[in-house]
């Protein structure tokens, strides 16, 4: 993709721009809390001057992507940074009653203890594997013809057309067989953005909007937001990756949909409730607003010790359902799921322990960085679109099993790193020259 001068004057001002952001997040924090205090987000004018000057300090951490090299832990921690700023925010208002003080300088022990080996560990691993190119070439028509099948499976089970309002309570009539949950949460999550991505390289159109089409059809068997979102996500990044280099696409990608939410807002009010209900509320200040619920609940009960993953329940575990069902039934505020940085941290070794939990999940998060090294970073961030905001709101014991996270890592390490020469043998010339649209909805840079 040819540079351009509105790109390269962006990304000299990452740092503004990332301040900035952090300006219109705690904005749109005060907004959400008169809109939903019912979910214990709250804000106080008496406060506020030592919210701003916590995270006038936090702020230091964000001129940490202005130095960093786009990775996966890159984009990741991003999407991580939001959850520690908003809970900062947020706990200087909360009504709980526990250490704060302790609590948030865990928060941001446990974010810094995240970053260093997320965004900073990225030589690349030994390889003693590479796909030949006829299987990548193949590989994503046989993803999208998998994803097909799996919906079509999925109908089988149920199929419903809802609308968001109705989402929540059809959701608790959806059982699938435990294999079928895996391949929805792998194949949804993961899969597709990895075909489409490949697609979107080699400027396949008509493919590419083949996968589109199949991710939209998980949301009637899924009811899951992330599932609705998904295509059009995945044509926002692919957008932008037009104009901006990735780690400006990886800000922008939280600036744009919160600063519309919040616009949105102040022109119209309650006439803007569903895009500022799912991006400014649903999709930032819940995630942000676990670390607080989460600290209260287990400063008060025991810590899991890890028992809440499958694999290491053991028989004397205190907690025999999902630790989102926990917080549920005592909240109830619906199923309370968190990031890493609250369930292999807070509830698993406690506030104090927290950090090095995280610092464990960055190693993790720094082998996908390893795995990845060599490929073109628009073909990552295309691939992992959907990743970074399972993050926010999913464990990564999680996001590795359930939504494919380790599959994507290991098609990465063994995908040929002369992605370019494959796109230029494998383009369908006649086919993208019979589309006008084609060469700006399908980037260079990929």
């Amino acid at each position: 993709m040819a540079s351009r001068p509105a790109s390269r004057n962006l990304e000299g001002g990452l740092a503004a721009l990332l301040l900035g952001y952090t300006a219109i997040c705690c904005a749109s924090l005060i907004y959400v809390a008169g809109w939903y205090p019912e979910f214990h987000i709250f804000f106080d004018p008496g406060s506020l001057h030592h919210a701003a000057l916590a995270l006038s300090v936090l702020t230091a951490i964000s001129f940490f992507f202005s130095i960093g090299e786009f990775s996966f832990g890159y984009f990741v921690s991003f999407y991580l940074y939001n959850l520690v700023m908003g809970y900062i925010w947020l706990s200087y208002f909360s009504h709980f009653e526990y250490d704060l003080a302790l609590a948030r300088l865990s928060a941001v022990a446990s974010l810094l203890a995240f970053l260093i080996p997320a965004v900073l560990i990225t030589a690349p691993l030994p390889r003693t594997y590479e796909l030949s190119r006829k299987a990548f070439h193949a590989l994503p028509t046989v993803i999208l013809v998998l994803a097909a099948t799996i919906v079509g499976i999925g109908t089988t089970y149920g199929f419903r057309l809802v609308g968001l309002q109705d989402m929540y309570s059809a959701q608790r009539e959806i059982a699938y067989p435990t294999w079928l949950n895996y391949l929805i949460g792998a194949t949804s999550t993961t899969l597709l953005p990895f075909a489409f991505a490949c697609f979107a390289g080699r400027r396949a159109l008509w493919k590419a909007v083949a996968c589109l089409i199949v991710a939209s059809l998980f949301y009637p068997i899924t009811l899951n937001k992330s599932t609705l979102l998904t295509p059009g996500w995945l044509l926002f990044l692919l957008i932008l990756l037009e104009f901006f280099k990735p780690r400006t696409v990886v800000i922008l990608s939280l600036l744009i949909p919160v600063s519309t939410g919040l616009l949105l807002l102040l022109l119209l009010d309650r006439g803007a409730g569903v895009i500022f209900g799912t991006v400014n509320f649903r999709m930032l200040a819940i995630p942000a607003s676990m670390f607080d619920i989460y600290n209260d609940y287990f400063s008060k009960h025991d810590l899991t010790y890890f028992c809440q993953i499958s694999l290491l329940k053991f028989s004397d575990c205190a907690y025999r359902d999902q630790l989102g069902v926990v917080l549920a039934n005592k909240y109830h505020l619906g199923n309370l799921n968190g990031s890493l940085f609250v369930t292999e941290g807070i509830a698993s070794v406690g506030v104090t322990l927290a950090p090095a939990s995280a610092f464990a999940c960055g190693l993790l998060v720094a082998l996908a960085n390893r795995a990845s090294a060599g490929l073109k970073p628009s073909f990552i961030l295309t691939s992992a679109a959907v990743l970074p905001q399972v993050f926010m709101n999913v464990p990564l014991s999680t996001i590795l099993l359930s939504h494919g996270g380790a599959l994507l890592f290991l098609l990465w390490y063994v995908c040929p790193r002369d992605l370019d020469e494959i796109a230029a043998e494998s383009t369908p010339v006649e086919e993208v020259a019979r589309s006008p649209v084609a060469p700006a909805a399908f980037p260079e840079a990929l």
